[in-house]
């Protein structure tokens, strides 16, 4: 049976590859830190752990299957061996993926869903995570993370070929990679897609958790402020929604956050109209709509969904309402919106 006499980075790294393991599952069966097995992936043979670990290592070595072995062996052999079928990235590559993750998120923030998920997809569907280096695995889950927005945008929230997947997969490289406000930033996200799911009470708990999060930078702690109005508030619960949200939009307002500061109101005008209390509403969302910058199909589509459920909630104004409804279900249906035009259809049937 193979043994190491010396176990350096080099051989901890075909260890773990070996036994086909993320590089946290592997500090875990060593019981040694995420960022000891960092170390000796990104240093290979220019670092030795410690004896004790040396030790770890000859155990989890002596432990494993008879393929894993020789896997094992393989790779010490022929260090390229563990990236059969993978393709290289070269370091040009970085900047030109860097550029196409860029022209995504502009596509996606105009609703041309199909042209980003075809940025996005020519470096996921390209490459294989065992090929990449750090640069290469932050970018692969910058890309994720741009496709579960895409994702959400559309209404795939759960499933195989979701945002919830998309971001789940993210966290779990940033974990990896240890960068705390990517982690952070995905762990909100995933507390939208809870709320868009329907689960209002635990959405509501995960954006609370988050308003204190040291990891976000402020403007996302009031983002996650508002949104806990904003899950309060379809739980019906439109009191303390409506000063949860106002404090949020005293936030934005000192960060100096116009658009932020508008989808406040506009939310805040829903909250007022769930509470029955419509003028303060009609108020609230004239705000919203001569501040916003609904330069976006999704920007509209949602000003004037909010719109429309508020003149709907009027009988003088129900006609009026399902006229602003109807446009808004005109533009979601041409740009995709589909988890918009569920929520137009709710609106219609309530």
């Amino acid at each position: 049976m193979i043994s190491v006499q010396q176990w350096t980075g080099r051989e901890a790294s075909a260890l773990r590859t070996a036994l086909r393991m993320s590089t946290r599952a592997f500090a875990e069966r060593l019981g040694v830190a995420l960022r000891t097995v960092a170390k000796w992936e990104k240093l290979g043979t220019d670092t030795v752990p410690r004896p004790d670990t040396q030790a770890i290592l000859d155990t989890a070595l002596a432990r494993a299957d008879a393929l894993t072995r020789e896997r094992f062996e393989a790779l010490l052999a022929d260090p390229a061996a563990g990236r059969a079928g993978c393709s290289p990235v070269r370091a040009a590559d970085h900047e030109t993926w860097t550029e196409d993750i860029d022209r995504a998120i502009v596509y996606l923030s105009r609703q041309k869903f199909s042209f980003a998920s075809n940025l996005l997809n020519r470096w996921l569907g390209h490459y294989d995570l065992c090929a990449l280096d750090d640069k290469g695995r932050y970018l692969y889950g910058r890309s994720l993370v741009v496709l579960g927005d895409l994702q959400r945008d559309q209404g795939a929230t759960v499933g195989p070929l979701s945002a919830h997947h998309s971001y789940t997969t993210a966290h779990r490289l940033f974990t990896e990679l240890d960068i705390p406000r990517r982690v952070a930033q995905i762990e909100l996200s995933l507390a939208v897609i809870n709320e868009m799911s329907g689960r209002l009470e635990a959405s509501a708990r995960q954006y609370e958790q988050l308003t204190a999060d040291e990891r976000l930078s402020k403007r996302d702690r009031a983002r996650s402020r508002l949104w806990v109005g904003t899950a309060l508030s379809k739980d019906g619960n439109n009191d303390y929604a409506v000063r949860v949200m106002t404090a949020a939009s005293r936030n934005f307002e000192e960060l100096a956050e116009p658009e932020d500061w508008s989808v406040a109101h506009q939310k805040i005008a829903l909250a007022y109209r769930g509470a029955g209390d419509l003028s303060r509403a009609l108020r609230y969302i004239d705000i919203a709509r001569s501040t916003g910058m609904a330069d976006s199909p999704m920007q509209r589509v949602r000003l004037d969904t909010a719109h429309g459920h508020i003149l709907l909630s009027d009988p003088a104004t129900r006609d009026d309402g399902l006229s602003v409804l109807d446009g808004a279900a005109q533009v979601a249906g041409e740009y995709g919106l589909s988890h918009q035009l569920r929520s137009i259809e709710a609106i219609r049937r309530s």
